[in-house]
């Protein structure tokens, strides 16, 4: 079979020896190879086609995100007057708070007293006990006692020697009295050659002697005068030194029992039985109940324009108290500044020391301006990106806007916005990468 088909591929085409053998099968035909520079063009322009398409995809806007109208707040750009306000917590405080420390350390033997209780300014408040400062009291009571004999004793010894002196002296006074006599009639009788010259001689000397010794015993009697009252005096004052001693070493021992001091009402008595305290530790505190005031805390970026004297309305929640600034803490601590408020008026029955409130400060009144609500991020004299609503209000474009001065609940519109506009206050910093979002 192969033979004879080698064979019939021999013969000339078109013979009848082939005819046959084709008649039976079927024949394979020749195809012309494939054009390699036209598969080349297909592929340039498929991939001319991709970039052309991509780069339309690419140059058009991606599209804006959409946000949920209920989970924004829209404000309105007004014109008018507004009032321009500052907020910040606090709490009510005394104005006259009374400290109980203690004067002596000591252990806590008893507590009589809670916080919350109205206390008189002798009502007992606890009770301390301290060995040391007892026996320090009775060692000077008993200096005490042996200065007091010491001057008991000088004042005796002195007045023996004063009487002894006054002995002497008059002793004294009379020799030479006696002597005087004697040179008297010495000189009559040395007239008259009774006595001998020798003789008026010798008692003249005497005499002399006696009168220098009486003015020596006189000296002596005005300088032992003089030195009595001195030594009483310096003896006088130490006894009057150990009995301050006394009344401070007495006043230790009675500080120990510690009374409220005020009459108001008692905070921060937190001791125990047993526990030890250190002189000068803070036992309690009694607040006095004539008047409060309050103390706010405004942050430091809004408190540099609050001024003594201006209007100031404190919230406790229940009441609303009117009051003035009185004074503001020149220093700054964790970011906020510490004002001070007379409230004024009548206390509100909820009001006590501690309680918590809100103050608003009232700074100025703006006339003729324009404003809208405060955005999240609209601080004062700043320049913000806010989105603005299209007049459908179903699409929000971001817009530069200057604002000025700032309330606590809206601020000044310097540029970049109109009257009538309406902005969106609510954060939007997750879409700060685009210039516009939906409104659903």
């Amino acid at each position: 079979m192969a033979k004879s088909q080698v064979d019939a591929e021999e013969l000339p085409t078109g013979t009848s020896a082939q005819r046959p053998h084709q008649q039976g099968r079927r024949m394979d035909i020749r195809r012309e190879p494939a054009n390699p520079n036209r598969r080349r063009l297909y592929i340039a322009g498929g991939i001319v086609a991709v970039f052309l398409v991509t780069a339309t995809v690419l140059s058009l806007d991606p599209a804006a995100p959409s946000v949920n109208r209920n989970s924004i707040l829209i404000g309105t750009v007004d014109r008018g007057s507004f009032t321009r306000e500052v907020r910040g917590p606090g709490r009510l405080v005394p104005e006259q708070m009374v400290f109980v420390t203690a004067l002596t350390g000591g252990r806590v033997e008893q507590v009589w007293a809670q916080p919350g209780q109205a206390v008189a300014d002798t009502t007992l408040l606890l009770a301390l006990s301290n060995p040391d400062v007892q026996l320090e009291a009775l060692r000077a009571e008993q200096e005490l006692t042996a200065a007091r004999a010491r001057l008991v004793e000088l004042g005796r010894d002195l007045q023996i020697l004063l009487l002894q002196q006054e002995a002497l002296v008059a002793r004294a006074n009379a020799d030479h009295s006696q002597a005087r006599r004697v040179a008297d009639a010495d000189s009559t009788l040395l007239a008259r050659q009774l006595i001998s010259v020798h003789e008026a001689s010798r008692n003249r000397e005497q005499l002399e002697a006696l009168e220098v010794l009486l003015s020596t015993e006189n000296r002596r009697l005005e300088l032992l005068e003089s030195t009595v009252t001195e030594q009483l005096a310096v003896q006088e004052q130490q006894v009057d030194r150990l009995a301050s001693i006394v009344s401070y070493q007495q006043r230790r021992v009675g500080s120990m029992r510690i009374t409220a001091r005020a009459a108001g009402i008692l905070q921060d008595l937190d001791l125990e039985v047993g526990q030890w305290v250190q002189a000068g530790t803070t036992l309690a505190r009694v607040a006095q109940t004539g008047r409060l005031k309050a103390e706010i805390r405004i942050p430091q970026t809004q408190a540099r324009d609050v001024q003594i004297g201006q209007l100031a309305i404190i919230d406790t929640r229940a009441d609303s108290i009117e009051g003035r600034v009185r004074r503001v803490d020149p220093n700054v601590q964790n970011g906020s500044v510490l004002v001070e408020v007379r409230l004024e008026g009548t206390m509100p029955p909820g009001a006590r020391p501690d309680l918590s409130v809100d103050g608003t400060i009232r700074i100025e009144q703006i006339e003729d301006v324009l404003f809208v609500g405060r955005p999240v991020y609209g601080q004062a004299h700043s320049t913000v990106g806010l989105f603005k609503l299209s007049g459908a209000e179903d699409e929000a474009v971001r817009v530069t806007a200057r604002l000025g001065r700032t309330s606590v609940n809206v601020v000044e519109v310097v540029d970049g916005l109109s009257e009538g506009d309406r902005i969106v206050l609510s954060d939007m910093s997750r879409w700060d990468d685009v210039e516009r979002v939906r409104i659903d």
